[in-house]
Formats: C-alpha cells, sequence, structure tokens
C-alpha cells in the first residue's frame, strides 16, 4: 500500500468508527485533497463531515477549535507547512493551551495534517520542514516515514484527547509497503529502530529515514560498518530512551534532517543526547548532524538536489567519525 492510501484507509476506518470524526481544509472535498489522502471520501460521508474551506489558514485552525470545544474530533488539513505559520495563533497560543488552562477539564482532539514539499522543485515558499517552531507544550508533533507508521500513527492520533500536528513528505506519498489491516495503532511517543547496528546510531526524521537506511546498506557492504537506524516518529514527546539506549551501545551518533540545521529537531536531540551524563560519556565522537543548509530551498531541481539529505552525505558523515 502507499503511504497516501494508508492515510487514507486510516481515516476511512477511523470515519466508520467514530461519527464525531470530521475533515476540513482546502480541496479535502470534490477535489480529494491534491495529494489524494482524502480522495473518496467525500463521496462516502458527506459535506456535513469532509469539508471544503476557503484559502485561510487560521480560520481552518480556529473551526477546527471551535469544533473540537463542541464535542466533534476535526481532522484540519493545511495543505503545505510553509502557511501553517498563518495559523500559529490558533495552533499554539490557544490549542496548545486550552487544556492546561483549564486544568486539563477540556478536551481539544484535534488533529492537523500537513505536509512539506522539498524534492518537488516547489521553491523556497512551498518547500519548507519547519518541525522544531511546534515543540510546544500541549502539543503533539508527529512524522511517520512509511505506510504503515502513518496508518498507525494517524489512527492513535484521531483517538488522542489532546492536539497532534501530523507532518507528512510530499515525496513519501507513493512510496509502498506492507500495511497492517484493521486495528493497527502506534503509540505515539514511541520509537522505532529501523535497522539493528552496533557501530553507529544513526537517528533518522521523516523522508531522511529511507536515505538513511540506503546508507546504512552501503556502510555495511563496502565498509564493515553496521549502523543502527533510529526513527523517533513523533518528535514530541521524544522517545529518548530508545534514542539514548542506542548511542549508549554503539559509541556514535548522526542525525538527519530535513530542516535547516540552525533550531533543528537535529539540535534539540543533540543536546539532549550530551546533556545526559551517561550517555555523553558513552560518545567516542563528536555527534554529526547531516540536515539542509542553513538557506532557502533553491526552485532548480539541480540545485535542490544538491540541497538535500541524500544516503552519500550520511556515508561520509559516518566515516568521518569511525575513523
Amino acid at each position: 500500500m502507499s503511504y497516501a492510501a494508508a492515510l487514507r484507509e486510516a481515516l476511512r476506518e477511523e470515519m466508520r468508527r467514530d461519527p464525531n470524526i470530521v475533515i476540513l481544509g482546502e480541496d479535502v472535498g470534490a477535489w480529494g485533497g491534491v495529494f489524494t489522502v482524502t480522495l473518496g471520501l467525500l463521496q462516502e460521508f458527506g459535506p456535513q463531515r469532509v469539508i471544503d474551506t476557503p484559502i485561510s489558514e487560521a480560520a481552518i485552525v480556529g473551526a477546527a477549535i471551535g469544533m473540537a470545544l463542541a464535542g466533534l474530533r476535526p481532522v484540519a488539513e493545511i495543505m503545505y507547512m510553509d502557511f501553517i505559520t498563518i495559523a500559529m495563533d490558533q495552533l499554539i497560543t490557544h490549542a496548545a493551551k486550552l487544556r492546561f488552562m483549564s486544568g486539563g477539564k477540556i478536551k481539544l482532539p484535534i488533529v492537523v495534517r500537513t505536509q512539506y514539499g522539498i524534492g518537488r522543485a516547489y521553491g523556497p515558499q512551498h518547500s519548507q520542514f519547519v518541525p522544531s517552531w511546534f515543540l510546544q507544550p500541549g502539543l503533539k508533533v508527529v512524522a511517520p516515514s512509511t505506510p504503515a507508521d502513518a496508518k498507525g500513527l494517524l489512527k492513535a492520533s484521531l483517538r488522542e484527547d489532546n492536539p497532534v500536528l501530523f507532518i507528512e513528505a510530499a515525496l513519501l506519498y507513493e512510496i509502498t509497503g506492507p500495511v497492517p489491516e484493521g486495528e493497527h495503532i502506534i503509540p505515539i511517543g514511541v520509537a522505532d529502530i529501523k535497522r539493528k547496528g552496533s557501530d553507529v546510531t544513526i537517528i533518522a526524521i521523516s523522508r531522511t529515514v529511507h536515505e538513511a537506511l540506503k546508507a546504512a546498506e552501503i556502510l555495511s557492504e563496502k565498509y564493515n560498518i553496521e549502523a543502527e537506524v533510529v526513527d523517533p516518529r513523533t518528535l514530541y514527546p521524544l522517545d529518548l530512551k530508545t534514542v539514548a539506549s542506542s548511542v549508549r551501545k554503539t559509541g556514535r551518533l548522526v542525525v538527519t534532517t530535513d530542516e535547516i540545521r540552525s533550531g533543528s529537531v537535529a539540535a534539540d536531540i543533540v543536546s539532549k543526547i550530551v546533556e545526559d551524563p551517561d550517555t555523553f560519556y558513552s560518545l567516542e565522537a563528536t555527534p554529526e548532524i547531516i540536515s539542509s543548509p542553513d538557506m532557502p530551498v533553491p526552485t532548480p531541481a539541480p540545485l535542490e538536489k544538491l540541497y538535500m539529505v541524500n544516503a552519500e552525505k550520511i556515508v561520509n558523515a559516518v566515516l568521518k567519525i569511525v575513523k
């Protein structure tokens, strides 16, 4: 099943299970979503539950907050992550704070789905990956990398009583992989070891998980280096226990992400690793971060390709610290 189809299956199964789940966003209904994730849902569930909205991210998230306060479970789609900043006040100032401000009496079951478009030559205003901007108490941040994780984490998010920012990558929509049928739920806040290894830990986020797995195969076949690839899946709260355990085992750490390095989730992960004395003293080399450079995403496809994280860059980083 494709990544997009896995998301669609999760939405369909949960909407059949819970009549309070509604979807709203730009082109989610008649168009079926620009990335086909909501294709066919309008025909099955009707316009009261699959709602096409005007182009107003602030209105979309604001309406979702009102729906949640009234007892619904809205799924608000923001077509590009770049434009979620327009709804920052609704998402960070209000949605993330309301349970705290009510002493836990208010439930706010909102899922905000969005995607980042790097790798499609969409230019700097349609390609940004900025999850670190949303690491805020009260808001959970999820970024699955495989179809199975996409389905399992979306189903968990739809049953969560706190707001969840669910980040997808445009380049992942067409990848395929095995997806369990039916009640497949992955708990929020649990990392996954995608490949076991003993020589270096590669923590990879979203799309870069696939580049890390390619790099791990190259390292094993050409250099006899066994890399352990860890996918956090949930960026906030981070499963630090799994991450730190892997680093203590291997003694070396590389973190990969499509973010720019400054202020990134990757930098936050490294800081948490070195702040823990047990993990810090297990390191045999300085941790490396392989990210996008600190500049806007270039529009021409050849330049964008050079800009992006790839397996070769990860291999070179590992070779540097293994030496």
